[in-house]
């Protein structure tokens, strides 16, 4: 095989890369397709610095209003205000222990961990002295980001620290938060495909002077038994010509994730829906989107290196293997609800309505908007049946959520 059409495809050498291992080891899963677009070393979305229109690098063009996508984080502080009201009753239900630690997985530029910090620091001194704050952050791009913008608590010698992976904590090392805000649906997932009645994987191939998709049998009977554990058993009736996403990287995160804590909970904030919504025929083409320069598409295969790749989450799944390894469900909600729960009406009660502050915040709590697209998943472990003020308010039914995984 030899590369061709480079500016369609994306990076050269990434590209290059990719095709030369189709070329030796035949034709990739999806799983390692997106791996190695968002976070190979040297060359992946996650891992190199951006560019401006003009061409000029810079450390924030990734992700923003003038990138290709923007987070919760880039929208308003009212986020992370809330956080820190829940992260203060956790810290009471927890005992207030001498040492609370808040560990942030996937933290993006360091902008929820500094409103975070910064909401802290203005209401609670005592838990302010007591906080360590953990990063846990693969791409050393993304750690400098991260350390510019909390350069006014490095600066006075907080306990912050950056770690590239959960595989660098000690088992149940964490008493406290950990806290995983839209870091899940970039996580590597396996596509599938159902064709003569059977469910294929698609995997990568390259032919014709392009990457293009390959049907073929399952890579792995892990596959098989996330089908059966967490689709709600809806895989049994997909017809042909359905594809969807298996999030096997998942399932090993919140393992990782549950050997780390020894006490205290677990907030994943990401946009994903229970296995009965994510497996509907509404979504009978998957949940995979790309981003670039805040238009989505769902063509993986160009601009490889330079387009943000995601999928929604699953949140049946974490909740289910959740269960299996000592991380009971606390509750489910959405971003509107939780903030809510939480006082953020009373928050923004003095911001004048007309505002540009306000018209940002609200996004956060329009039903249309990210106030019902993102969800929260709340989950604890060694603590008898907490009430979380967050948790006030659930649109969902438990059952839809937990009603998956239990017997395996």
């Amino acid at each position: 095989m030899s590369f061709s059409n480079s500016t369609k495809i994306g990076h050269s050498v990434l590209s290059q890369r990719i095709i030369n291992e189709i070329a030796r080891l035949g034709p990739m899963t999806f799983a390692r397709f997106m791996e190695m677009a968002l976070y190979d070393p040297n060359e992946g979305y996650y891992m190199t610095v951006g560019t401006q229109a003009s061409g000029e690098s810079t450390q924030d063009s990734r992700i923003g209003w003038s990138g290709d996508f923007y987070t919760s984080s880039d929208v308003h502080p009212l986020l992370a205000q809330c956080l820190i009201k829940q992260i203060r009753e956790m810290d009471e239900l927890l005992g207030r222990p001498s040492q609370l630690t808040v560990v942030e997985m996937g933290p993006g530029k360091g902008l929820l961990a500094r409103d975070v910090l910064r909401a802290c620091v203005n209401e609670d001194a005592d838990l302010s002295a007591r906080l360590t704050y953990v990063l846990i952050e693969r791409s050393p791009v993304m750690q400098k980001i991260q350390a510019h913008h909390l350069g006014e608590f490095l600066e006075k010698g907080w306990p912050i620290e950056w770690h590239t992976s959960l595989s660098a904590l000690d088992q149940h090392s964490v008493h406290g938060v950990m806290l995983c805000n839209e870091l899940v649906d970039a996580l590597p997932v396996h596509r599938v495909r159902v064709s003569d009645h059977r469910i294929h994987e698609v995997f990568v191939d390259f032919q014709g002077g392009t990457l293009c998709e390959h049907l073929g049998e399952l890579s792995t009977s892990d596959i098989q038994d996330y089908l059966a554990c967490y689709t709600d058993g809806l895989s049994l009736k997909w017809p042909d010509g359905y594809s969807t996403e298996v999030h096997l990287e998942l399932l090993n995160w919140m393992e990782e994730v549950a050997r780390v804590l020894q006490r205290g909970f677990v907030l994943t904030i990401d946009y994903g829906h229970t296995a009965s919504d994510y497996y509907d025929m509404s979504r009978k083409d998957g949940t995979l989107v790309c981003y670039h320069k805040h238009t989505a598409s769902s063509n993986p295969f160009v601009r490889v290196g330079d387009q943000d790749i995601t999928a929604h989450v699953n949140f049946s799944a974490l909740a289910g293997k959740g269960t299996q390894i000592g991380l009971s469900v606390t509750g489910f909600t959405n971003l509107m609800n939780f903030l809510l729960g939480l006082g953020a009406d009373e928050m923004l009660a003095d911001v004048d309505p007309e505002s540009e502050e306000m018209q940002s915040a609200i996004q956060f709590l329009r039903p249309q908007s990210m106030g019902q697209t993102f969800k929260f998943l709340v989950q604890h472990k060694a603590i008898e049946s907490p009430t979380l003020a967050g948790l006030k308010f659930r649109p969902f039914f438990e059952e839809a959520l937990l009603g998956v995984g239990s017997e395996h």
